[in-house]
């Protein structure tokens, strides 16, 4: 049987004071609630410096992330990484697939075109039951292993750039 967790997760700790920028769309408050629960206990144990930014829906989050990612850039203050937070609930037509693969196409787009870590937190669920299940921390917590997948590519990146340059 394959197992449905992680053999281990990273530790936040080893990121500690990182400044992450936090998008939620908040189309279902509830489900934005327990999202953002997790994802916030998870920084707040990395003792991470946290903006959250609310907007209507999965589909404007990465122009959020772009814009104000930018933003701080040209401030001075750049973010070192993001989460994206929401859900997409399947319904009587095809706007479930177009907003659950736009959003992720996007987000990917942006995370590497800018090497910005980037946890991924929307949900595509078929019901709203599926939904809490995955929101909820005392559940599966995807918000917590949105942040912590944003955490674990920044500790990869800091890593990456205090590595010796190989000789020739």
């Amino acid at each position: 049987m394959v197992s449905t967790q992680p053999a281990s997760r990273p530790s936040p700790a080893i990121v500690r004071g990182a400044r992450v920028l936090v998008v939620e769309a908040r189309y279902y408050d509830e489900l934005a609630d327990a999202l953002l629960d997790g994802a916030r206990g998870v920084l707040d144990a990395a003792e991470a410096e946290t903006t959250v930014v609310t907007v209507p829906g999965a589909l404007e989050i990465p122009a959020a992330i772009a814009i104000l990612t930018e933003a701080a850039t040209r401030a001075g203050q750049p973010y070192d990484a993001a989460v994206a937070l929401g859900c997409v609930i399947r319904g009587e037509t095809g706007h479930y697939d177009i907003v659950a693969g736009e959003s992720a196409r996007a987000l990917m787009d942006l995370s590497v075109a800018r090497l910005l870590p980037l946890g991924n937190g929307i949900l595509t669920v078929e019901t709203e039951a599926q939904a809490f299940a995955r929101a909820r921390v005392s559940e599966m917590n995807k918000g917590g292993g949105a942040a912590e997948a944003a955490l674990a590519v920044l500790a990869l990146k800091r890593d990456a750039s205090a590595a010796p340059v190989g000789e020739d």
